[in-house]
């Protein structure tokens, strides 16, 4: 007699063979056979045998095919002996009412569909610039084990403080299929001439590169720095992989992603594929309500819209079932502790660094979430710094972003906002007008080489 096996999906138990042609075309042999290794033995041996000798007495007619253990289960739980009961009682609930086929007939009404096999995975080559650097690194080795990414290449200057051709050949040791490889660049060169190799073929492009503040450093003087560090990189993006998705971490993001965006629009291309990752101001604003209510953090979701530096950081914690249920009184610490989290990082290493390993996993959550929609995966929205018209007055602007096939498919609404957060909306539009300003001005007097 052909051993039975438990299906944790209904219940039933099934020969291997049964259970085989059920998934057929579902998934291959090897998982099939992995998932029968996982199953527990049917229990009571006697009761199957019993089952086998009497199915054509107790199956209506037609329904053979249905599994022979599987008789109207209160008729055989009147005849059965004490004892034997829990085989035809573990299953009549589930039978009765309908929620699971027999993997014959399931079988058939498959052959009959002719249906076609999965198709493989899509997997994609990413590409991270200033991947040798204190947020480079982490975020270079969370993308190589992205079940999306097949190929990854890393970029930095000859000044970082490990050569990024290491980083690769560190990458490359991991249980992965990711292929890495390190492309480096001599400090004053154009990235436009370097980076064929490196972006070509790229669908997505993260960007944890420019200078951090320093002490006295005004956000206009930061931004003069950067803008044209991100330049460089995103020229040769336009150039080598124009549809690719530009995902900045270059500070201020404010200010960076709007002139960046301004530069795509000039040149013919969709500003949409520029974007500013500000997941990191979510990931802390769950964090700290976990803190606070007990609850485990991965189940909270507090979208924090608006920009990416102090007062325009809004987070919605209205929209969230479980940070709606703290006290209103300590919400304006909260949303200010979330302000300032940057900071206290800072403080926290003593000037010496800033958010580097917190940063990493925020831009690797939002690059998952990218290459989980150019697969086709539909991922849950993410919070994101885009072109937008959710705000009047505002084109760019922080909000749930939903990722497609093509990158930003849909930016959706503020939704509803209460008396603290219809406040601070406010508070954020002044500061958050003159800082897309600044980027959209500096678009206006450049523009990206051929």
């Amino acid at each position: 007699m052909a051993e039975k096996r438990v299906d944790t999906e209904d219940g039933n138990a099934y020969t291997y063979d049964e259970l085989a042609a059920f998934y057929k075309g579902k998934y291959k042999k090897k998982e099939i056979e992995a998932y029968w290794e996982t199953l527990k033995p049917a229990k009571g041996k006697k009761s199957k045998g019993k089952a086998k000798a009497e199915p054509e007495e107790e199956a209506p007619k037609g329904k053979k095919s249905k599994g022979k253990a599987k008789a109207e289960p209160k008729e055989e739980a009147a005849e059965e002996p004490k004892g034997k009961k829990s085989k035809a009682k573990a299953e009549p609930k589930e039978e009765s009412k309908g929620k699971k086929a027999e993997p014959k007939a399931k079988a058939k009404a498959k052959d009959k569909a002719e249906q076609k096999p999965r198709p493989p995975r899509k997997t994609f080559k990413v590409t991270v610039c200033g991947g040798s650097g204190g947020i480079g690194q982490p975020l270079s080795l969370l993308m190589a084990q992205n079940r999306f990414v097949s190929e990854l290449s890393v970029f930095d200057l000859n000044i970082a403080m490990v050569p990024p051709e290491g980083v690769a050949a560190d990458l490359n040791h991991i249980e992965t299929n990711a292929k890495v490889k390190g492309y480096v660049m001599e400090v004053g060169k154009n990235p436009i001439d370097f980076l064929e190799e490196a972006l070509t073929g790229s669908s997505l492009v993260l960007v944890p590169a420019g200078m951090p503040r320093k002490p006295g450093q005004s956000r206009d003087d930061l931004f003069k720095v950067n803008a044209d560090i991100a330049k460089g990189i995103v020229e040769a993006a336009a150039k080598y992989c124009p549809d690719a998705i530009l995902a900045l971490i270059v500070n201020p993001v404010n200010s960076i992603v709007p002139a960046m965006a301004e530069l795509y629009k000039k040149k013919g291309l969709d500003p949409a594929k520029i974007v500013g990752i500000t997941t990191l101001d979510v990931v802390r604003a769950n964090k700290f309500v976990g803190e606070i209510t007990g609850k485990n953090p991965r189940y909270i979701n507090v979208p924090v819209v608006g920009g990416h530096a102090g007062p325009t950081i809004l987070p919605l914690f209205s929209q969230d079932k479980t940070a709606k249920t703290i006290d209103a009184e300590k919400i304006p610490d909260l949303d200010k502790h979330v302000q300032d989290a940057g900071t206290d990082v800072v403080n926290a290493k003593g000037g010496k660094g800033s958010a580097t390993l917190s940063m990493a996993y925020a831009g690797a959550r939002l690059g998952g979430a990218v290459l989980a929609g150019l697969a086709g995966a539909r991922p849950k929205p993410e919070c994101a710094y885009v072109l937008s018209d959710v705000v009047e007055g505002l084109p760019y602007f922080t909000s749930k972003v939903v990722f497609g096939e093509k990158g930003v498919s849909k930016v959706l609404p503020l939704g509803e906002l209460n008396e603290h957060e219809t406040k601070r909306l406010e508070e954020v539009k002044v500061q958050l007008k003159a800082e897309i300003d600044t980027g959209v001005k500096y678009a206006e007097s450049t523009e990206l080489a051929a």
